[in-house]
């Protein structure tokens, strides 16, 4: 009998080296390739319907299990915690009270039954505070297998055990490690490819390669986050004479929006990894980046600002105008500054799914990096993005006006809330002089003067 001996320690030997090879060429051919070239492989689509389809049978398995044994769970009430009564100007609210009656036929004067209105809102804002929930993650009606948005949502059974910790193996196993080494090869590639771009002259073909790298960047950074993104009314996009204004959840606003359309970035220098990053930028392309000592000038922004939209040939610029990421429910106060150029801007509405992955970045709890890591080691990213149709500043019409009308159509276009409230008030306290104002406006209602001006003052907001 003849015996075949395979060399079995020459293969054990060549398997790493096999595996390893094997496994390159694969993410070289399905992630990377594409990422450069623009390709997609459209397999996003099967991986929400099969997600979506998992977290629907797991309510049902929940929900079955909590009726069999007279369970209750709690799920949170996403409407709010009391029921409020609409916004009223102050002085409707204070027509029924005894000194608005006499105020009618004769001298207005002052009752202790007025103070009943700021009570009522007083009481309102602790029990359920519309504007410091705007700085929470988003509560889900059901349980997408994530641990840090269950909530009261408990794993009941066995089989949801095994499904969540079959979860946690994938996420963070198998595609937090790719993600990761995507994002650590997107930016190493960008860093180096915008730094030899830089060193052309200031020609064509410049603006062509620089516009490719970075959107060759953001398309490995769309992937690193494994992000689905829905662009619709795409003929509205932004164009070379004007701004793009964009309501603000997460950091990566930017790399959604910039991944379909290029723009120009307005922020203040930062250092380290995000410091290289600003600088490779603005090598090959116009951004506008501030020193902190220059953000506070306003004349000095407004002016670079209008630089640049006079300038036909250089794309339009991208900018957040509440200041700070709001937890997708809602749209803060837009500031004024990004209005008073007198260019016309160009309206984006963006809209995350809370189900697959919480996008809002709660600067105030995460850094930077950690918040990065939270969405890789989600189930994925999903938003719809709006091109809404270009406005411009209407005759007659402030900037405090024109950018309210705008924050109007962004929180309707996306189904958000449209709040007055400055989200600068998220770290800093009301100024005293805020204070003061509303009390002169109270004031002068109690007079009879100036009514108009009265409604400021029950809206609840920063009147400017």
């Amino acid at each position: 009998m003849v015996w075949f001996t395979w060399p079995t320690d020459n293969l054990l030997c060549r398997c790493p080296g096999l595996s390893i090879t094997v496994w390159l060429t694969l993410l070289f051919v399905l992630i990377i390739a594409p990422a450069v070239l623009g390709g997609f492989f459209n397999i996003h689509t099967l991986y929400v319907r099969t997600l979506l389809k998992i977290f629907e049978w797991t309510s049902l398995l929940m929900d079955k299990r909590a009726k069999n044994t007279n369970q209750h769970i709690h799920k949170p009430c996403l409407r709010g915690i009391i029921a409020k009564d609409p916004p009223l100007s102050l002085q409707q609210a204070i027509q029924g009270f005894g000194g608005s009656v006499s105020c009618q036929h004769s001298k207005p004067k002052f009752e202790m039954s007025d103070v009943f209105y700021f009570n009522q809102r007083g009481v309102e804002s602790i029990v359920d505070d519309e504007f410091t929930k705007c700085f929470s993650a988003q509560e889900l009606e059901s349980w997408n297998l994530l641990t840090r948005s269950k909530y009261n949502f408990p794993p009941i059974s066995l089989r949801l055990v095994v499904l969540w910790s079959l979860g946690l193996l994938i996420r963070y196993g198998l595609l937090l490690p790719l993600r990761v080494m995507l994002a650590v090869t997107g930016i190493g590639l960008f860093l180096i490819l915008s730094t030899l771009v830089g060193f052309l002259p200031k020609i064509q073909l410049r603006s062509y390669l620089s516009e490719r790298v970075h959107l060759m960047g953001y398309h490995f950074c769309i992937r690193s986050l494994t992000a689905i993104i829905t662009y619709h009314d795409r003929e509205n996009k932004p164009k070379n004479d004007g701004i793009c204004v964009a309501n603000h959840t997460t950091p990566i606003d930017v790399i959604i929006l910039a991944n379909d359309h290029g723009y120009s970035m307005v922020g203040q220098v930062h250092g380290g990894l995000l410091g290289m990053i600003q600088r490779a930028m603005i090598k090959s392309s116009p951004h506008i980046w501030f020193e902190r000592a220059e953000v506070k000038d306003r004349h000095l922004v407004a002016q670079r600002l209008s630089d640049h939209v006079a300038d036909k040939t250089k794309q339009p610029i991208l900018v957040f105008p509440e200041g700070t990421c709001v937890n997708n429910s809602s749209v803060m106060m837009f500031r004024k500054g990004s209005f008073e150029i007198g260019c016309t801007v160009y309206p984006v509405a963006i809209k995350y799914d809370p189900r697959f992955g919480d996008a809002f970045w709660n600067s105030s709890k995460f850094g930077l990096v950690r918040h990065l890591l939270r969405m890789m080691s989600s189930w994925a990213i999903v938003c719809s993005v709006w091109y809404l149709p270009p406005m411009n500043r209407e005759e007659g019409e402030d900037a405090i006006q024109f950018a309210n009308r705008v924050k109007a159509a962004i929180a309707a276009r996306a189904g958000l809330v449209d709040l007055t409230w400055d989200g600068g008030l998220k770290r800093a306290k009301v100024k005293d002089a805020l204070k003061a104002e509303q009390q002169k406006l109270y004031s002068k209602v109690l007079l009879g003067e100036h009514k108009e001006q009265s409604d400021k003052l029950g809206e609840g907001g920063n009147p400017g």
